[in-house]
């Protein structure tokens, strides 16, 4: 039989059943000398550039007739056939040659075991368009064929899995092999997006417990953390500093060069920088993917299937993101997640900290990461209700009074660095929150009978190596509500020493990391602002009530243990050019220094893991 081609073109009433015997044909003249058959109907495959109505039809029909020949195809002896279909794009197809492709795909995948990978992998590689479909993904015709197209491929996905027992554990080493990767320069947002995209619609759907949601979730969070220690805290800034979200909460509004181990500042922040178009691009892809994961989100807070789907989301901090060196935004998830189920979600990430802090099993830069995350958490998360703030800081101040009393040796900042990273956190928090606590009666009266004093004035001496900006907001604090000294005179003016802080522990040295410091990235911020605190909106125990905020600034109210909801957040973006005024020194401040709170008090590096 001539080329099927040819022969459509001589004679116009060809019947289904003359294609589907060549095709038959064709699959056996692969075992022969004489190939012209089979390559013929290569070729008819490989022909997808605008298909008029008798080709489309040929098309269709030879897919049909595939399908019904699927366990008579060898994968090595019609090793080309499978790579022409299995390089096949439904995006190049109308919906009827779609619906014949997937079902040749589901036949091919259910016929033979040896396939199952293959199949399952040219399905993930419609997760995303070709190149020259992006554009058109703007368009209403774009939208509808992406609609056509994703609609095939996670039903073809569910059909095969419910057929085939092992494809499920396949899949998931398929997705991550085929996530989109950093170094992809060519790759673009949209494409991005949509890879990403349909991952987390197979978390969401039928099949995604046997898939493994946390695996998929763990792939997401995994490539979020590549793009985000992929760039380069200096290359934030934005050629514009005037925008309120990309002003750093830096000392002195400076940032600090990384290449310089002491973190000296070479650069303000007042200096215009443009970005590289690389470098931006990342930023983009970036954001992008983190507003995608918060929108997946809030549908399953939407669906009640959050607190399920979190558990995914804390596996994969903990063994990811928790020891991440320079993990900047990637955290935020977790931060957004817990914002959206406080009492579920956001008391059981802060437990977790705390189990891992106290914890002697675990590795002390991972215990020292868990503790600096939970005071950033403690002090950022406006909707963390000022009752479970406490019992955290009981929880911290107990094993650091019973570390000092277990632990009579000499001062050493190194020996006894995960003892001062509790310390630092405990300080930290209570600059953010001790009037909140104070104003509640009986968290009043627990604090003031925590041995806090103890801690601060014991032979360890933690007010000599925590930071010394920190060590000053609090003394500044607690002296106004008499929380150390029932005198009410600081005691504790010879015990500050700020060399030690800067130096203490090399790389993980305490005045590096605060992990929820605002975020940066342009569209997660709309997500995060709403539920964030920062410092121009705290109360400090020195102020007098009507000197708590500017006119610039929204003042924050906590939730209480009642659950009584914080104040209406009003127009915020009325204070996004102005998004933090650091200096939080009283006119009076005992210790004359002219010191300010770092809130955010070089850009957040994690210890390095090892």
């Amino acid at each position: 039989m001539e080329n099927p081609q040819h022969v459509l073109a001589e004679q116009d009433d060809l019947s289904d059943y003359q294609i589907v015997v060549y095709v038959r044909t064709a699959l056996q003249s692969a075992f022969t000398d004489d190939i012209s058959e089979y390559s013929g109907l290569i070729s008819v495959l490989h022909h997808n550039e605008r298909l008029n109505h008798d080709e489309a039809a040929l098309l269709l029909t030879c897919l049909k007739a595939l399908s019904g020949a699927a366990r008579s195809i060898d994968s090595i002896q019609h090793g080309d056939l499978l790579n022409t279909i299995l390089n096949m794009s439904l995006w190049n197809y109308g919906p009827d040659v779609m619906d014949a492709l997937i079902e040749l795909i589901t036949s091919l995948a259910v016929s033979s075991g040896k396939l199952i990978d293959a199949c399952l992998g040219m399905l993930v590689s419609n997760f995303s368009p070709p190149y020259k479909f992006l554009e058109a993904l703007k368009m209403p015709y774009g939208i509808a064929k992406k609609e056509h197209v994703l609609v095939r491929v996670h039903s073809a996905l569910d059909w095969i899995a419910g057929l085939v027992p092992l494809a499920p554990s396949r899949l998931c080493p398929i997705i991550k092999a085929r996530m989109p990767k950093v170094f992809q320069q060519s790759l673009r947002v949209p494409a991005l997006l949509m890879f990403v995209e349909n991952v987390l619609t197979l978390e969401s759907s039928a099949i995604g417990e046997l898939v493994g949601r946390t695996t998929l979730i763990s792939a997401v969070v995994d490539l979020l953390l590549d793009f985000d220690v992929d760039i380069d805290w200096m290359d934030i800034l934005e050629e514009n500093p005037s925008k309120g979200i990309f002003e750093l909460e830096l000392e002195d509004e400076q940032i600090p060069d990384d290449e310089d181990d002491g973190g000296e500042f070479k650069e303000s922040c007042g200096q215009k920088r443009l970005w590289k178009n690389q470098v931006s691009e990342k930023l983009e892809k970036l954001d992008s993917l983190m507003v995608l994961t918060f929108q997946h989100l809030k549908s399953c807070n939407d669906s009640g299937r959050l607190v399920e789907v979190f558990e995914c989301f804390l596996h994969s901090f903990q063994s990811t993101i928790l020891d991440a060196y320079k993990s900047k935004f990637a955290q935020f998830v977790i931060f957004y997640a817990c914002s959206l189920d406080p009492e579920s979600c956001g008391t059981r990430f802060a437990e977790l900290l705390v189990d891992i802090y106290v914890n002697r099993n675990f590795p002390f830069l991972t215990r020292m990461s868990a503790v600096a995350y939970l005071a950033s958490f403690l002090a950022r998360g406006r909707f963390v209700q000022t009752a479970s703030v406490m019992n955290c800081l009981k929880r911290l101040i107990k094993w650091c009074s019973d570390y000092c009393v277990s632990h009579a040796g000499d001062f050493d900042p190194l020996v006894h660095r995960v003892f001062y990273s509790g310390c630092q956190a405990i300080l930290y928090v209570l600059c953010f929150r001790m009037k909140s606590i104070m104003e509640i009666p009986h968290l009043n009266s627990q604090l003031s009978r925590l041995p806090l004093r103890l801690i601060l004035k014991s032979h360890l001496e933690p007010l000599k190596v925590c930071l010394p900006s920190i060590v000053e907001e609090f003394m500044n604090q607690a002296e106004a509500v008499n929380l150390l000294d029932e005198s009410g005179t600081p005691v504790f003016s010879d015990m500050l020493e700020s060399e030690l802080s800067k130096t203490f522990g090399g790389a993980e040295r305490l005045d590096s990391f605060f992990p929820f410091d605002p975020c940066l990235l342009r569209k997660c911020d709309s997500y995060i602002r709403p539920n964030f605190v920062y410092w121009s909106m705290v109360r400090k125990t020195y102020e007098d009530e009507d000197e708590g905020s500017s006119d610039e600034d929204v003042e924050v109210i906590y939730p209480d243990v009642n659950g009584d909801e914080f104040q209406d957040e009003g127009d915020l973006d009325e204070f996004n050019d102005s998004l933090n005024k650091m200096s939080i020194t009283p006119r009076d401040s005992f210790f004359k220094k002219n010191m300010e709170m770092p809130s955010r008090l070089r850009p957040s590096m994690s210890p390095e893991s090892r």
